[in-house]
């Protein structure tokens, strides 16, 4: 499954209405997840500095980046080979020269010294010294903030992206059912995780796997009452909570979801806590339409919610889809309050309706796109508390080999 290049040539005709818009007439792009959106430029090299220059009057974008990763732009963009420009190994982690001097020299020797330029400024992957390098090299170019314009081009997926995401899905619901079943008292953690990332990376027979933006998050206990930690090595005891998110991913695209296992019998108020953040799930979902706003889907939740007692400080999704490490949201609209971005179809979320506390927590999610009528969910993993009786050690272990032996 591939993107056809007049698909790349829309992407980029709708790059160019949008930096008219912010009269920009250069654009520099560090976030890997634009330049591949734009190019199909992928590569683990985003560690070291490199950037897709868009020419308002130009025909196709060029890369600039590091010698080592040059032919990885040959081989996975679109592009002329003309318009791939390796910089020296001699400016990476150099203590002397930086990346961005060789950039400037570059823009100014094609006549770009002097235009409005925009560049990512809230980037991961711009930093300080990226910025006072340029403006120190290119002194005459005016700069704009143009952080976020390409990834509002993304909110929007075109029919290959769906079908990528649904690819992603598949393989979600696959590490999702690994992880659930190996979630016992006894187990380890980082057991769980192995587990979780083969069938992630192994993919289906049909379709493989790649590496999703976000490793697998599995608090467990007490660390449940906080939603970004990893596993330990420790094993589950009885009566612990265990929380699972992660996303399968397919060409750079996720489609993420989480659930919750109680390991022992669970508590009156956790069986409460987890149907009132279903209800709420649900209620949700049933609103999603064309034409309501981020801050009412929202407002729907909090209604539901609320009137058992329940609040979320947190937002309750956002948008996502394309992107690499360390985050599979897009950086864009966020359901939330105050959020008064309109939901359009083909937009896609992951609704993350958590609650996470000191004394119980429970998480479940799905991601979502929206319909000309409402909205579908990407992933098929049914929506409950998931309970667990104690199972020995030896059947664990049994466990384990039929996974890795599938």
């Amino acid at each position: 499954m591939k993107v056809a290049r007049e698909e790349y040539q829309e992407r980029l005709a709708k790059t160019k209405e949008s930096m008219a818009k912010q009269e920009i007439e250069v654009l520099l792009i560090t976030n890997p997840a634009n330049m591949y959106y734009l190019t199909g430029f992928d590569g683990w090299s985003f560690y070291v500095h490199q950037m897709l220059v868009v020419i308002d009057e130009e025909e196709q974008p060029i890369w600039i980046g590091r010698t080592a990763d040059a032919n990885a732009a040959k081989v996975t963009t679109w592009l002329r080979e003309e318009n791939i420009i390796a910089y020296p190994d001699t400016y990476v982690h150099s203590r002397i020269t930086h990346p961005m001097d060789f950039i400037a020299s570059i823009l100014t020797e094609i006549g770009l010294s002097s235009r409005h330029i925009g560049v990512e400024m809230d980037s991961y992957y711009f930093t300080a010294k990226c910025y006072a390098a340029l403006t120190q090299g290119l002194p005459d170019a005016l700069f704009k903030d143009a952080t976020l314009l390409v990834n509002w081009l993304r909110i929007e997926k075109s029919p290959v992206e769906l079908a990528m995401m649904e690819r992603a899905a598949v393989i979600s619901e696959q590490a999702m059912q690994a992880g659930i079943e190996l979630v016992n008292e006894g187990a380890r953690g980082c057991d769980v995780a192995a587990q979780i990332s083969y069938a992630q990376f192994r993919g289906t027979p049909q379709f493989g796997g790649d590496y999703p933006a976000i490793i697998p998050l599995l608090p467990a206990g007490e660390r449940t009452s906080t939603p970004h930690l990893t596993w330990t090595d420790q094993p589950y005891q009885m009566n612990e909570t265990v929380i699972l998110e992660l996303s399968g991913c397919y060409q750079r695209y996720h489609a993420p979801i989480a659930r919750t296992v109680q390991i022992g019998k669970p508590s009156v108020s956790m069986k409460n806590l987890s149907s009132i953040v279903l209800e709420g799930l649900h209620v949700c979902l049933d609103f999603i339409k064309p034409g309501v706003t981020c801050e009412e889907i929202e407002a729907v939740w909090r209604k539901t919610v609320e009137r058992h007692g329940v609040f979320k400080e947190s937002r309750l999704g956002y948008s996502m889809g394309l992107n690499y490490p360390p985050d599979w949201g897009e950086h864009t609209a966020s359901i939330r309050k105050g959020d008064k971005t309109i939901i359009r179809p083909n937009m896609t979320f992951h609704l993350i309706p958590a609650i996470w506390s000191e004394g119980e927590s429970f998480e479940v999610s799905e991601s979502f796109y929206v319909t000309e009528t409402g909205c579908r969910t990407f992933g098929n993993v049914p929506r409950n508390l998931y309970v667990k009786e104690s199972m020995p050690m030896k059947e664990i272990e049994e466990d384990k080999n039929e996974n890795s032996a599938g």
